[in-house]
Order: structure tokens, then sequence, then C-alpha cells
């Protein structure tokens, strides 16, 4: 277990769920679900279950330092990985594994969003465990795939076909693609299929695997950070890190290195996943009154309401009469109305208020 690491990567902002979450204090750092832990304590709390704490990493953007700092006090300041630019998730990924790799060679790493619901954490905690031991057995990549239970069309979706060997798990395939958010027809016939799973975006590698794979498929992306080497663990690292994301391009990891890698798995899981991407996907997860709304609030009224999502501080009275499937959210100081199927139009509020009202509202 010594060898096992965790990157949670936390520097995304969710703009999809404004105006709760907002650049000053986005999603992972908000308690979305109304249990008492924000999202990236959440995940957090999983991953002491698997990896010892001081192999635990969040990288995030440097403005987000003291929010991590001050939600999970108990993890040491130095492993929290500061971005100076929002690059997506390759170069995340690449700093944090050129940066474990030095400290211990022989390590292996679960990369996390910190911001999805897992509520099978036990079933969850099982899959991790099998994905270690797969890429702990051979240089290979891991992904956890979740096994579909509607055409969804927000999530990626990974092919799988039988693996090459006789694998000790029987849920673990061998990737054939990956496809980026299809349309519905798409989606309908992927699960039709039975050859697809939602890509979680939650892998297991060890660091020597990762950084053979980013300096085969994308030499340009392992030239910066291997670079770092002579810094990573000095206090020259993050003057270093502020020159490589100024000229690294913004990149995701499935793009960079998944989609071209051969030597990829994926692990069928069934773990109560969500990405909490959207109002729609956070309905589902929340208990539903007699008449299909779900309500966060501590005092909401409403009168002839179905299938609504309301979202409000504790300390606020809402009164509602007559919607049927709106979502309804307020937070700092910005109240939000819009149809549960116009939710895709949610970025495009953000923008606008951004050009009529500037950065204070968002």
């Amino acid at each position: 277990m010594k060898n096992q690491y965790c990157i949670i990567m936390a520097g995304g902002v969710g703009s999809r769920f404004w105006p709760m979450s907002t650049t000053s204090q986005p999603k992972q750092f908000l308690d979305i679900l109304g249990t008492g832990r924000t999202l990236i304590q959440q995940t957090f709390d999983r991953f002491i279950e698997i990896c010892p704490i001081n192999n635990i990493y969040i990288v995030t953007n440097e403005i987000y330092k003291s929010l991590v700092l001050e939600q999970i006090p108990e993890l040491n300041p130095e492993n929290i990985l500061t971005e100076p630019y929002r690059k997506n998730t390759a170069p995340c990924v690449a700093y944090a594994s050129y940066k474990i790799h030095k400290l211990n060679p022989e390590a292996i790493t679960i990369v996390a969003p910190s911001d999805h619901l897992i509520t099978k954490e036990d079933t969850f905690k099982k899959a991790i465990n099998s994905c270690v031991e797969k890429a702990q057995s051979e240089d290979c990549l891991v992904t956890l795939g979740i096994k579909p239970s509607k055409p969804e069309t927000g999530y990626g979706y990974i092919q799988f076909i039988d693996s090459p060997i006789q694998e000790q798990d029987n849920r673990m395939f061998k990737v054939k693609t990956f496809t980026e958010k299809p349309d519905y027809e798409t989606a309908k016939f992927f699960i039709e299929t039975g050859e697809f799973l939602w890509n979680s975006g939650i892998f297991v590698w060890k660091t020597k695997s990762i950084i053979a794979a980013f300096e085969k498929h994308d030499n340009e992306l392992a030239a910066i950070f291997k670079e770092g080497n002579d810094y990573y663990n000095t206090s020259q690292e993050q003057e270093f890190i502020k020159k490589a994301y100024q000229i690294c391009k913004n990149d995701s990891i499935d793009y960079s290195v998944m989609e071209k890698a051969k030597n990829v798995y994926v692990r069928s899981s069934i773990i109560g996943w969500s990405d909490l991407g959207t109002w729609g996907s956070l309905y589902s997860h929340i208990r539903h009154d007699a008449n299909n709304n779900a309500l966060v609030g501590k005092n909401i009224l409403q009168y002839n309401c179905n299938n609504c999502i309301v979202h409000v501080p504790k300390d606020k009275l809402v009164v509602l009469q007559g919607l049927e499937d709106y979502i309804v959210a307020e937070s700092n100081g910005v109240l939000m109305v819009c149809k549960k199927e116009d939710e895709q139009q949610i970025r495009n509020f953000v923008n606008d208020v951004k050009v009529q009202k500037g950065d204070k509202f968002i």
C-alpha cells in the first residue's frame, strides 16, 4: 500500500451548475447534495480508505489552494499541487505523475475527479483494488467503466472487447474505442449492443506506464514535464510549473493518451456513479417528494409544482406555485429559473451575464 497514490483533480469551474458553482467557489467545494460534506471532502474521505493520507495529492488552480486547506485541513499543504492556468486534464496528470514518480519510481496512482458522486463505496473500493492489481501486474493503463443504465448523451463511452489474456477479474476487458458525448440515437445503439460502458474519468496505472504513454503518444507534453525532474519536490518546483503551463497545450488525458494507446483496459462497474455535471443529473440523486420535486433547502413551500429541482439557501423562504419541470436555484445573490429541458443553455446564461454584468455574479 505504500506504493499506492491518489491524484484528485480539483481545478474545474463547473459552469453548468451556475449560480451555485462560481469561479470563486466551484462545485467541488460545495455541499450540492445537502449531506454536510462537500464533493471534494467526500472524494477525500473515499480515498483515505484506499491510500495512505500522505500519498494523496490534490491538483487545483492556485486560486483554490486556501479552499482546499480550509476544507481538508488534515492534508499536508505540500500535497496540494497548484496550477497557474487551467489547461485541462492532460497537463494536470503529467505534472502529478512526473512529480510522484521522482519521489517513488514504483508508484501506482489512482487518478480521479474531485466532484463525482459514488454511492456504493464498498463496491467502488473493490473495483479500484481490481484495477490496481491489473496495473501492477503489467504495463497497462486501466480505466473504470460504468455499466450504463440509459442512453445518456452527456457522458463519453468506452467500447470494450474480450481481453486477449485470461483475467483474474471477469469484469476486466480490453478497450477497443473511446467515443465522446454521442447524440441520443447513437447512445441508444451503444446501449443495445451491450459493448459500451460510460467513461468515468477515473484511471489507474503505474507512474512509469503513464509516463511511457505520454512519451509515445504526446511527446511534446512529455518533453515539457520531463524537464521538471531537476525541480520537482524542491523550492524551484512552482517556478518551473509556471513556465511549463505557459507553453503546454490545453488538452484532455483522453485525447492526449487514452484514445491512442493500445494497452488500455476497462473494468466494468456498478458503483452508483454520476459526474454530477448538470442540474438534471443532480435531480436524480436527491430524494423526491410526492410530486417528484427534488428540494434542497429548509424553507420551501410549493403548490401544484411537479418534477422540479429547487436548490436554495437554508435561511431563504421560497414559495413556488404552478411550476412543472423547472430548475429553481439561488446562490450568491443570484436567482435562476430555467426549464429543465433547456439546462444546456446555462453556459450561455453565464456568458451573457459576464458580458452584460461583469464578473461579479459568476
